[in-house]
């Protein structure tokens, strides 16, 4: 068992370690580009060895709002959409696949990395599989990296 709390049947993630250039350009859009002071995240879609897509989550939301999900406590991978700031609009895998279809780059066949999660939600699989992702990579260790529950987790300290 996987472990996720989610994942389309018949799909796996691929892994890439640290250094891998596109894993290092996702983890760069999250360092500059990320709104979600709890989770920050970067994508990057890549088509044919070219980067036709980038996206980073969040929102400024949780700034000035109570996140609806937290004040429910509602269990990770579930009810994104009743929190503005949760949106799955604002997950970096939908945003990198939204960036190249906005700039008429096509997403069938290409393949995303995905820095700062240890797995995608439903709502970003459903997305990025209806437009023809391939694949989806994760850090290698994400598991353990940017899993709330794991004790040896690096969130609150990504970039040190």
């Amino acid at each position: 068992m996987h472990g996720y709390p989610y994942l389309p049947d018949g799909r796996d993630f691929g892994f890439v370690p640290a250094d891998n250039p596109y894993m290092e350009f996702a983890r760069e859009m999250a360092k500059l580009y990320s709104l979600d002071d709890a989770v920050k995240t970067g994508a990057v879609l890549v088509s044919n060895g070219v980067v036709i897509g980038t996206g980073a989550n969040g929102s400024d939301f949780h700034k000035t709002n109570v996140c609806e999900r937290v004040r429910q406590d509602i269990p990770t991978g579930e009810g994104y959409e009743l929190c503005e700031g949760c949106h799955p609009n604002n997950h970096a895998e939908r945003r990198a696949v939204e960036t190249a279809k906005t700039s008429g780059e096509a997403v069938q066949g290409a393949e995303l990395y995905l820095w700062g999660h240890w797995w995608a939600c439903k709502p970003c699989w459903d997305s990025m599989l209806a437009e023809g992702v391939s694949r989806v990579y994760l850090q290698e260790g994400s598991e353990i990296l940017f899993n709330k529950q794991n004790p040896g987790n690096v969130l609150g300290h990504w970039f040190e």
